[in-house]
């Protein structure tokens, strides 16, 4: 039976590996929002140079909203990849970034929660140098949103420093 019990372990230890499919994806999410961002970068060469300053503004904020996205999908793939599947090797790289290993599952959650709402007050932002283009339903409804977002954000850190705080009594 110990065997068997073994075997049934072995299996369910070496299934993290089925996630690497899941991260390899991302990775090539990330190039295809640099096709995206070049795309956007294109396209704002001429606002840049005719546009008008609010314009100019949402064409950056744009470009920054991309980056932020990649950003975000690269702390995902490095610390879910080291907390799940393996440690990345980089051997003595000093291009390691200093976090790499690090990063709990609680520090990820509380990174993605805080690029959410960095994104999301991002296209905020965006909503109110055109606010013309939104009516006040619309613009209620981002509001709602990135409030949501925050008061999400704000009950994790919470939840997270009530179970820090229960491990060190």
């Amino acid at each position: 039976m110990k065997k068997v019990e073994h075997f049934i372990e072995a299996i369910i230890f070496n299934s993290r590996w089925l996630l690497v499919p899941f991260y390899l994806g991302l990775v090539f999410s990330i190039a295809l929002l640099l096709v995206k961002f070049v795309k956007e970068f294109i396209g704002f060469v001429p606002t840049a140079i005719s546009g008008t300053g609010s314009e100019v503004i949402i064409s950056i904020l744009t470009l920054i909203d991309v980056v932020m996205i990649a950003n975000l999908l690269l702390i995902i793939i490095f610390a879910g990849y080291e907390n799940f599947v393996s440690r990345i090797d980089t051997g003595d790289s000093e291009d390691r970034p200093n976090w790499m290993g690090h990063v709990t599952f609680s520090d990820l959650k509380m990174k993605l929660i805080g690029s959410i709402i960095a994104i999301s007050a991002i296209e905020l932002l965006k909503a109110f140098l055109s606010i013309d283009k939104y009516t006040n339903e619309e613009l209620a409804w981002q509001v709602g949103i990135h409030m949501t977002f925050v008061v999400s954000a704000l009950l994790f850190a919470v939840t997270d420093w009530l179970a820090s705080d229960k491990k060190r009594k």
